[in-house]
């Protein structure tokens, strides 16, 4: 499981509303290039994003789906990106004063991508979450709710 982590200067709240509103997945999700829709109780269980991933023309319509949710704590998710396969992502909240210790561990769960070694997978995994909590950190430390 490739863990990243990184200190946000916002409350757990603030990051936290930025990880409820589906429709800014493709703003700090590395990969995730639109969103074609979002259930209406995201991020409860069970719910989905419905986004697309890669580069026109070559797109891909998936989903991501909610497998368990702590609200300002935790959030579970099975994200799907074939043909490569799906992967587990948690991301967890944690407050540090005012600030917001924030760690994404993802690896994949099934599919093509489980047969690449460990090492090799994490290596990309790694660099793309690096960017997506730069990415959450710019969006939560700005954004006024």
């Amino acid at each position: 499981m490739s863990t990243n982590t990184r200190l946000i200067h916002a409350t757990p709240e603030k990051v936290w509303d930025v990880l409820a509103d589906g429709w800014l997945y493709p703003l700090w999700v590395v990969g995730a290039t639109r969103m074609r829709e979002v259930d209406d109780d995201w991020p409860a269980v069970g719910a989905r994003l419905h986004h697309s991933v890669g580069t026109w023309p070559l797109i891909i319509d998936d989903n991501t789906e909610v497998e368990e949710c702590v609200p300002g704590h935790r959030l579970v998710l099975h994200a799907k990106a074939w043909p490569t396969g799906t992967a587990g992502v948690t991301i967890r909240l944690e407050p540090v004063g005012t600030e917001t210790q924030v760690t994404i561990e993802e690896d994949a769960k099934l599919g093509p991508a489980r047969l690449i070694p460990k090492p090799l997978r994490d290596l990309p995994l790694t660099w793309r979450n690096v960017e997506s909590l730069r990415r959450l950190a710019f969006i939560a430390e700005r954004r006024h709710t």
